[in-house]
Order: structure tokens, then sequence, then C-alpha cells
């Protein structure tokens, strides 16, 4: 679930300096802290794909409003944050200040980290002091004139931010209150799968509901109304566990979010998060007008030549290796980002310890016009998803485009 996603960036982290504690060098702690930097993949946005040197920041992160770098989080004194005492270190990563009390940018998403206890902050930091040391001096905000003003925060806040740890629900049960938990603090799934405002803030409403960064589609992740109504509790925890199920297989953004944080989580925590997803309302997908019969009649021969060999002919696909998309959530998404990535792109699911093979989808966009494209994205959402909008030779042209510009 990101940031991504995120997509999104991950917790921006603070590591040793003298005032440390003594405590923070507990062994239990430091295993505390690795367990909730993973659970809140911090290394998806500070550690630059290929690099050698995790948390040494870098990577572009693509925002509506422009494109920030992740900053250097190792104890490196000069260009990390080696410096920085602990009351900084909570300040960062539960209420967005940095230590000279500027404003923190919402792509570092302190709004759900801000559910975690000034414990659990405590415990990462004793494991990010463990962390090698890396000088490497990051130019962080990128932002346009005005935008990379950080005091245009101070208003934003005080509209979107609400600070306060998590409370369980005295109703529901522990398993679910630590799924709640999960999903609402670290693992800040809202990030990618809440709509934003034209401000950049949630949704309040639509919570999990679905959204689009970065060129994908984080779809709805509710269980109830939502795209995810027909799979089980133990289909979600798979999906989270394996980054493969029955239905489905994890690429892209969601790809990194299997591969360097769910997929390391205890069966239990995948679980009790599939229990609380499972739990949530949220809204089935609509129907619109029927499109054109000679572009349904287009895409199906389309279909036919090229993807039925692994989708087969019903689109249900081979379970654990190629998508049913009568089940995948984002086929029946309301915007069709992935669907047209993937198909101009191609795409490879990730692949973890307990499914190591990663299933990849070729790249169709260098054979396919944007008309064909358009046809065949359209007869896969209108014949095995529930979407009948159709997609357009347009809008597949604007998507080639928008891939083509990607900062990563």
């Amino acid at each position: 679930m990101r940031s991504a996603v995120a997509i999104t960036a991950a917790m921006l982290c603070v590591c040793a300096s003298p005032s440390r504690s003594a405590s923070s060098q507990d062994f239990a702690a430091v295993e505390r802290g690795r367990y909730l930097t993973t659970a809140a993949d911090c290394g998806s946005c500070h550690t630059t794909p290929g690099s050698a040197h995790p948390f040494a920041g870098g990577r572009p992160i693509e925002t509506p409003f422009g494109v920030l770098a992740a900053p250097n989080v190792t104890p490196d004194p000069e260009t990390g944050i080696g410096a920085w005492t602990d009351d900084e270190f909570d300040a960062a990563v539960r209420h967005g200040r940095s230590r000279n009390g500027a404003r923190l940018y919402p792509a570092m998403p302190f709004p759900y980290y801000t559910r975690m206890s000034r414990q659990d902050v405590a415990d990462i930091r004793a494991y990010l002091d463990t962390v090698e040391p890396v000088h490497n001096a990051v130019t962080v905000n990128r932002l346009p004139f005005p935008l990379n003003l950080r005091s245009s925060m101070i208003a934003w806040d005080a509209l979107y931010f609400t600070p306060g740890e998590f409370r369980p629900d005295a109703s529901k049960s522990k398993e679910w209150n630590r799924g709640a938990y999960l999903v609402q603090g670290p693992g800040h799934c809202g990030a990618c799968h809440t709509p934003k405002t034209v401000l950049g803030s949630d949704e309040a409403s639509r919570t999990l509901h679905g959204s689009a960064l970065q060129g994908w589609t984080a779809p709805d992740i509710t269980g109830k109304q939502g795209s995810l109504r027909d799979w089980s509790v133990d289909d979600i925890a798979a999906y989270l566990k394996t980054g493969h199920n029955k239905n489905a297989a994890a690429a892209g953004l969601m790809g990194e979010v299997v591969g360097r944080s769910t997929s390391h989580l205890t069966d239990s925590d995948v679980k009790a998060i599939a229990v609380y997803l499972k739990d949530l309302s949220g809204s089935a997908p609509g129907k619109t007008a029927s499109p054109d019969k000679d572009v349904i009649n287009a895409g199906a021969a389309i279909y036919q030549d090229l993807c039925s060999a692994c989708h087969r002919g019903d689109g249900k696909g081979v379970p654990q290796m190629f998508p049913n998309l009568t089940e995948v959530a984002t086929v029946s998404a309301a915007k069709p980002d992935t669907v047209l990535r993937v198909i101009i792109q191609g795409a490879e699911s990730v692949s973890t310890d307990k499914e190591p093979t990663g299933p990849a989808m070729p790249a169709f966009g260098w054979q396919l016009d944007d008309a064909q494209i358009a046809a065949v994205a359209t007869y896969v959402r209108s014949h095995f998803g529930k979407q009948d909008s159709a997609v357009s030779a347009v809008d597949v042209g604007k998507a080639r485009s928008a891939l083509a510009a990607r900062v990563n």
C-alpha cells in the first residue's frame, strides 16, 4: 500500500546524537525499530534504486506540485541526520517539523506517522543508529516558486493536519485494531490509495477509495463494496505477503511496497491488515454508457492475438502467475492509468522469498498505435472489469507523453 506509494515519500528518520539515551541501544529496541522501519517502507524513498547505500537519499519523488528529492537519512553528521536530537527526530516524524523549525511537505507522510507513539519513533531511531553513515549531500526542495516556500505549509497544517496517536476501537477485535494501526500509521496506505484535494490533502470522506499517481492507479482497497469485495482475507494477506495470489500480482509502486515492506511483515500482521481492510465500506464501481461496438470488436481481436495466451480467453489467467483480469482492482478502477501503463511499457511483478518467480508482461507500446491501445484497454475494462467508460486514442497519447516524462 504506497506511497505508494506513492506514490509518495517514506519516513524522514533521524539517527544518533550525543543526547541519545542508553535504552535506545537495547537490542530489543533495535529489532522493534527495524520492523517498524520496514512497515513504514522508509527504504523505498530514501534509497535510490540500484544504490549500494541504503537510506542515503537522492531519489526523486514526484508530487502533483513538482519534484522533491528524498533526503539522506543515514547517521552522517554533515549531510545526513546524525547530529539531530531525539526531540528533533520525533518532531520531524510525528509533527512534520524539521530541526530548524521549517515545515515539512506531506510527501513525507507525517500525517500518518503521527499515529505512532513516541516509543515507536524511539525504537525506529535505535535501529537507524545502526545504519552505515554515508556522506551524500541532497538538494531536497526542487519545487518551483512559490511552492518552494515552506511557510505555505503553516496554513496547510492548520487546515489538514491533526496530530495524535492511534487509539484502538474498543468495539473491534485486537486483530482489527492491529490492522488499523498498521494501515493508518506506519503503513500510510492512504498516502496513495486515498483521493486528494487540489491542495494535496486527503479527501476524508473517501478514505482508501482509490487514487492515481506517477502513472499508476492506486485502486480502491476497501473490502465491502470496493474493488476487493470479492477477495477473501486470505487473498489479501497472500498478496501482501508474497506479491501474488489467485487474482493478481503486484508490480510498479505496489511491487516496491510488497518487496521492501509487507513481504517482510509477520503472517499475523498481514492478516490483521487484511481483516481491517475487509471491514471497510467503499463504493462499488459505477457503470457508464457502453462503448462503441466497433471499438469493442477491435479490442477483442487484439486481446485474442496478444493477451489470451497468458490471461486466457475468459480473462481468468493462471493463479499465482498471470492476473485474473476479472478480479484485478486496477482493471475496474475509475481511471485507466495502470491498464494503459502496463500495455504501453509492460510490467514485471515482484519476486519475494515465498514467490520467487516474478512473471512479466511485455510492452506493446512499440507495436500498437494509440487507437489500438485504446481499443484493447476499453475491451479489457468493459468485458472483464466493471468499467464501461471508453478509453480514447487521445487518452493513450497523453499517457505516452506522461510516461516519457516520468522522473522514476
